[in-house]
């Protein structure tokens, strides 16, 4: 999988790229990831991207121009462009599951008060990580980024995300490592027994009893 990522701090990605999973998932060539600052593609001398917008309001606009340019310096007939915005469709595990499918993906992180509406008609899609505002698109394309990435065939075991939580449109079971006792709280002898019928019956009834009592939202969508 091919993933550019079109941002005017590409900075910001440094720690994010550089360890754990992502970093490994780079270096075994299980996923090419890119950084292109949108500001490159401005024509302007001072390498302005954004304005004050028609009719008033605060805060600046990101022009049109330096976007659409941008996204077409790595558009193929194989991409997704995908638009990072408060007004796009929630990020579920199962949008990320489509998307590992795909094998390029073109992530747009906006900044300042807004796009131009007229972006979006460059766009394929626009998600929504959750319903609150951040000051721009990077952090949003980190998380569908690493949620893509993690699904990907080798980077990590398959058996890790087959159990995650909403997986099965329910949260993931408790899971317990040593001391077996730890201040009096003990791990459940199931787990001790070595009877995996049984382990696995008591994982799935702790998934429905979790999920019922955290998420009830989730059992009536199943």
């Amino acid at each position: 999988m091919k993933i550019d990522i079109l941002t005017l701090f590409p900075e910001m990605f440094k720690g994010f790229l550089e360890e754990s999973i992502i970093k490994r998932a780079i270096q075994s060539s299980k996923v090419e990831i890119n950084l292109h600052n949108i500001r490159d593609f401005s024509k302007d001398p001072h390498k302005k991207v954004d304005d004050y917008g028609f009719g008033g309001g605060a805060g600046m606009v990101l022009m049109p121009e330096p976007v659409y340019d941008a996204i077409e310096s790595v558009r193929t007939e194989n991409s997704k462009v995908i638009l990072l915005t408060p007004q796009g469709v929630p990020y579920q595990q199962s949008h990320a599951y489509e998307l590992a499918r795909s094998s390029h993906l073109i992530l747009v992180c906006g900044h300042y008060e807004g796009f131009d509406e007229r972006i979006r008609s460059f766009v394929d899609e626009e998600i929504s990580i959750g319903d609150y505002v951040l000051t721009g698109g990077e952090i949003p394309s980190m998380v569908i980024t690493d949620s893509v990435v993690r699904l990907l065939p080798g980077v990590i075991e398959e058996e890790s995300h087959i159990q995650d939580s909403f997986h099965n449109q329910l949260l993931d079971y408790p899971v317990y490592t040593k001391p077996v006792d730890f201040r009096g709280m003990k791990v459940p002898d199931v787990l001790l027994s070595g009877h995996h019928a049984n382990i696995q019956k008591w994982r799935y009834e702790e998934q429905l009893k979790k999920t019922k009592e955290r998420r009830p939202d989730l059992l009536e969508k199943r």
